[in-house]
């Protein structure tokens, strides 16, 4: 994991630090006049206009930087709060400090440095070392620290191969998170499944690595119950309705939901946030065997609702049913589920940007105000109750897909809401858990998704323990 403590240094660090300016272009004169001579005929020579994202690296009489200008366009709120990080891997080694507020604000300026100074090296050696920041005196840095090292255990659990992160790896990393933070972890594995999780079971039945549920729990008993389920599919070839190879390449990512949802766990754990805290990620392959569940076979969930297997491809939901099903059991007073659920979201919303589902209109509300504060954003869609028509079933509860290519995304959270009925606050979250092209703090690869929205929603209404 990247050592984000070496990037963001402590404030006291900030007089061996050269400064960088960020400047705007209604700034520029103003900017440019508080520099000596030879720096401003050396801006000047390079062409720095304040243009969005350009970076100029001023030299001092002996050869060294002394000083950098970083340009922010028209400034205002268009600026994307992670921009300032892109130069993390652009600047010289060395050490720099903002001697002015990024128009976004220290801490997110902050965050987006790291982000941009995540590096994935499990395979390969090291592809460049990032330039370090001086933390703003106003930035909790421990804070900010721990943000980015979920954000990194995401990243780092997406972009390992499904060979070498099956779901006994990723119980692993849960267990050392567990024992990290002094948390709780049971796990039910293979055959003891088949009674009380037959959903789970019969998705991961195939496979020569065992399905299991895992179940985290921390925090006391008498606090809020706080339930985050993570689908954890660690590699969908589809069943035996089959995925092209070209739709199989990418299904490492499968278990990102199970990635996030261990991500928020770091945040919520090393932040001592008052509440009681449980994860569950149902950890399946979804391979062809002989025992691998059919289309046309009908199975009875943990629920008692009985669905037809219209889609072996339409895995995810299964999984995460019987796992939402348990947590519902104990009615939590806010239930948050992630998945890498349906290519239905990614088409109407992109890559960047995760749909979310819920009823409840306060909820969305802080759930989208908490992601433009965490440059995390999200964005809500329909419980259209009228698109349950699209997964009956004819001799079965439910149908996990039914026939219609209609409203995938839509019509995949209503079957995962079918689940919930007890929980006092529920959202679902269709995610993507992946950056497909390299951006300032969003380096190509895995990602965490709604996660750093959701940890500020749940510090609001929470608290810390302290």
């Amino acid at each position: 994991m990247t050592d984000f403590a070496e990037i963001l240094l402590d404030s006291g660090k900030a007089e061996a630090a050269r400064p960088i300016h960020c400047v705007a272009k209604d700034g520029l004169e103003a900017a440019l006049s508080r520099l000596g001579e030879h720096e401003r005929a050396w801006a000047k020579a390079h062409g720095f206009a304040a243009q969005s994202g350009r970076t100029v690296v001023l030299p001092d009489p002996g050869g060294g930087v002394a000083g950098v200008l970083f340009g922010l366009g028209d400034g205002g709120r268009q600026v994307d709060p992670f921009m300032v990080g892109k130069m993390a891997s652009e600047l010289p080694e060395g050490t720099y400090a903002f001697a002015e507020d990024p128009p976004a604000g220290p801490r997110l300026a902050a965050l987006g440095w790291l982000l941009e100074g995540y590096r994935f090296e499990r395979y390969r050696g090291a592809n460049g070392s990032a330039a370090k920041l001086v933390a703003p005196p106003e930035v909790d840095r421990d804070e900010v620290l721990q943000v980015a090292e979920a954000v990194s255990l995401v990243r780092d659990l997406v972009n390992t191969p499904a060979g070498d992160l099956g779901p006994d790896e990723l119980e692993a990393a849960a267990r050392n998170l567990a024992e990290r933070h002094g948390a709780r972890l049971q796990v039910i594995r293979g055959e003891e499944l088949a009674k009380g999780f037959p959903l789970i079971h019969g998705v991961g039945a195939a496979s020569p690595r065992r399905p299991r549920l895992i179940d985290v729990t921390w925090g006391p008993a008498e606090a809020p119950k706080v339930t985050v389920v993570g689908k954890g599919v660690c590699f969908d070839t589809g069943g035996l309705d089959i995925k092209s190879s070209s739709n199989m390449a990418l299904m490492k990512k499968d278990m990102g939901g199970a990635a996030n949802a261990l991500g928020l766990a770091s945040m919520i754990m090393g932040a001592g946030l008052a509440v009681r805290l449980r994860v569950l990620v149902p950890a399946v392959d979804n391979v062809i065997a002989g025992d691998a569940f059919r289309p046309g076979d009908v199975l009875t969930s943990r629920k008692g609702l009985t669905v037809e297997i219209g889609n072996t491809d339409a895995e995810g939901r299964l999984v995460l049913a019987d796992a939402l099903a348990l947590a519902d059991e104990e009615a939590p007073d806010l239930l948050i589920d992630l998945a890498t659920l349906t290519g239905a979201a990614r088409v109407a919303l992109g890559p960047d940007l995760p749909a979310f589902f819920t009823d409840d209109d306060d909820l969305a509300r802080d759930i989208e105000r908490h992601g433009t504060c965490e440059n995390d954003p999200v964005w809500r869609l329909p419980l259209w109750e009228r698109y349950h028509c699209l997964f009956e079933s004819k001799i079965a509860d439910l149908n996990n897909s039914g026939t219609s290519g209609y409203a995938g995304s839509i019509t995949a959270a209503l079957f995962v809401k079918r689940f919930v009925e007890r929980a006092k606050h529920h959202a679902h979250f269709d995610i993507f858990a992946w950056t497909p092209a390299s951006r300032p703090g969003r380096p190509y690869g895995g990602e965490a998704h709604a996660v750093r929205a959701l940890y500020g929603l749940i510090r609001e209404r929470y608290g810390s323990r302290e």
